[in-house]
């Protein structure tokens, strides 16, 4: 065979390839081929397209120029949103869609127009309640984000760089995921996450779309990528680093949204940190997951509960705690008033009771005084007189490298309790340290907040 021919037939075996490839029949022995389209033709009329229109005033100082006259910039911006209730034309999105809107247009799948009013949005999550009036709307079911597990297979819905429902597929990559301080974008004011992360791509113009399980059911809110930036300095495309808010999450704060056009959140009325395993052993703790209250505040519903500085809370209304941030979105969720479960560890023991959440927070205001005694490095002494109302003793300096600086101890924290037995004064301080047995663990007071600190 000459060299042409050898060519000639390499050419015709690509070509044969890739036309087999791509033409997958739609069954194999009589078995018909996997295929998401019955799902997604079931969900996808619930996914809309939103386009909204804002202003904005720019321009230099007025106050030297008496002709001066604003001028106001209009811009446009793309967004997705989640029809969940037909009836009434509630729909789901981000608030970060429509946070800025004068005029919201709502494209649906069948090419129908509609103009939406605000019902209600959180900044704080990110969440947003929209209303279309407009009959034969298709909602999607909300399922049960708590359930979604690694390794599920999920699909992402939503009006990608304008293109509507484009559907893409992926799997949960993680659960809980709270963004990197540096990479949230729009989010930086957003204290309450706990994202699905997801490789489904996700890109701009899916914010406020779907994130859909086998089942077809509602699991997430698409909200935020990670991905490097332009030279603009704007984001790019998806790298598989998707994240979207839990459906569970937003359907609790739906129901203000819809009844107050606002979130109120109550409060539990503590100070809490992570269970680290030091601190778990230090309180004779089996378990390694859980949020230890540092600090209880005055008066609050933890007070009135009976909770203590260093119960380890694992659940709350049937909900696992894992740490300090999933208590957060728990009791972030619930609204003043609302009577909550409270499953704790105290002293290697479970125990629960029952809180009312309040709808205010407490402050406190902390002291300074004069040396009287040492702590591996840390002087320590007791609080004056003036500021008698705080209990405890402060810590006055902490030289650099020592075994208190290290372990996190610093000027002007207040030691309130070591290894669980009360601090209140000097005589108190100096009579635990006596009687101490090996390692300490340190209940302080820093600022307005409470943390446990090790100390080898």
């Amino acid at each position: 065979m000459t060299k042409f021919n050898k060519l000639i037939s390499l050419i015709l075996l690509f070509s044969i390839n890739n036309i087999s490839f791509s033409g997958m029949p739609h069954s194999f022995n009589g078995q018909a081929m996997p295929s998401l389209a019955p799902m997604l033709q079931k969900v996808m009329p619930a996914v809309v397209n939103l386009q909204t229109i804002g202003s904005s005033v720019v321009g230099g100082n007025s106050s030297n120029n008496p002709f001066y006259q604003p001028r106001t910039r209009r811009h446009r911006s793309l967004g997705s949103g989640v029809i969940v209730d037909a009836a009434n034309g509630y729909i789901l999105t981000n608030n970060h869609v429509i946070a800025k809107a004068t005029y919201i247009r709502v494209i649906l799948a069948d090419k129908r127009v509609f103009k939406a009013k605000i019902i209600g949005r959180d900044p704080k999550t990110d969440i947003a309640v929209i209303q279309i009036k407009a009959k034969n709307l298709t909602a999607m079911k909300m399922g049960n984000s708590d359930h979604a597990r690694v390794g599920d297979f999920v699909v992402a819905i939503g009006n990608a760089y304008g293109l509507q429902n484009t559907v893409t597929s992926g799997i949960i990559s993680a659960l809980g995921r709270v963004l990197p301080s540096g990479r949230r974008g729009n989010l930086q004011n957003q204290p309450y996450q706990d994202f699905l992360q997801t490789d489904a791509p996700i890109n701009p113009g899916n914010s406020g779309g779907a994130l859909v399980n086998m089942n077809g059911e509602l699991i997430g809110l698409n909200t935020a990528i990670i991905s490097p930036r332009s030279r603009g300095g704007k984001s790019g495309g998806s790298i598989g680093l998707g994240f979207a808010i839990p459906v569970n999450m937003a359907r609790n704060l739906m129901k203000q949204l819809v009844n107050f056009g606002e979130v109120r959140r109550g409060k539990l009325g503590v100070i809490i940190q992570d269970l680290t395993p030091k601190i778990a052993k230090a309180l004779h703790s089996t378990v390694r997951r859980g949020a230890v209250i540092s600090r209880l505040i005055q008066n609050s519903a933890a007070a009135q509960a009976g909770l203590r500085a260093g119960d380890i809370i694992v659940s709350v209304n049937g909900r696992r705690i894992l740490d300090a941030n999933s208590l957060r979105n728990s009791i972030g969720t619930i609204q003043p008033g609302d009577k909550i479960n409270v499953v704790y560890l105290r002293d290697g023991k479970r125990a629960s009771t029952s809180a009312t959440l309040r709808g205010k927070g407490f402050s406190s205001k902390d002291g300074r005084a004069n040396t009287t005694a040492t702590l591996a490095g840390a002087k320590i002494a007791a609080i004056p007189p003036k500021f008698s109302k705080i209990k405890g003793v402060v810590v006055t300096n902490v030289r650099r490298d020592s075994r208190a600086w290290n372990s996190g101890i610093r000027r002007g924290d207040i030691i309130t309790s070591i290894n669980r037995r009360s601090v209140q004064d000097m005589t108190s301080y100096k009579k635990v340290l006596k009687n101490r047995q090996g390692t300490l663990l340190l209940n302080i007071r820093r600022g307005n907040g409470a943390l446990f600190l090790y100390l080898d």
